[in-house]
């Protein structure tokens, strides 16, 4: 199993928009893709800026390929992302899972 991480910053006026969009519409968009195990949105404020990791879990790398395209290191945005983020961070990270908890 394959972990991919992606963090953003937006405004903290922006946090709870932002929240909404990533629940109805990023989340929804990973799982259309089989192979995806699960998503986690993960949300920090810090002053005038809430910081977002979205954390996926994934079958293989040929399933993230399915969903990021043939260079799964580079972010996948969506075009609503101008209205919040403060910049388009260009990689991502993968961590292969060697362990796990039940």
């Amino acid at each position: 199993m394959i972990s991919r991480m992606w963090h953003g910053r937006v405004p903290t006026s922006k946090a709870k928009a932002y929240r909404e969009f990533l629940n109805i519409r990023a989340i929804p968009d990973y799982q259309s893709v089989k192979g995806t195990v699960s998503v986690y949105i993960l949300e920090q404020p810090e002053g005038d800026i809430t910081h977002f990791i979205t954390l996926s879990f994934w079958e293989n790398m040929d399933v993230i390929q399915d969903f990021a395209g043939q260079d799964v290191g580079v972010a996948k945005y969506y075009a609503e992302d101008q209205d919040f983020l403060l910049e388009f961070e260009p990689r991502v990270i993968h961590y292969e899972v060697v362990g796990q908890s039940q």
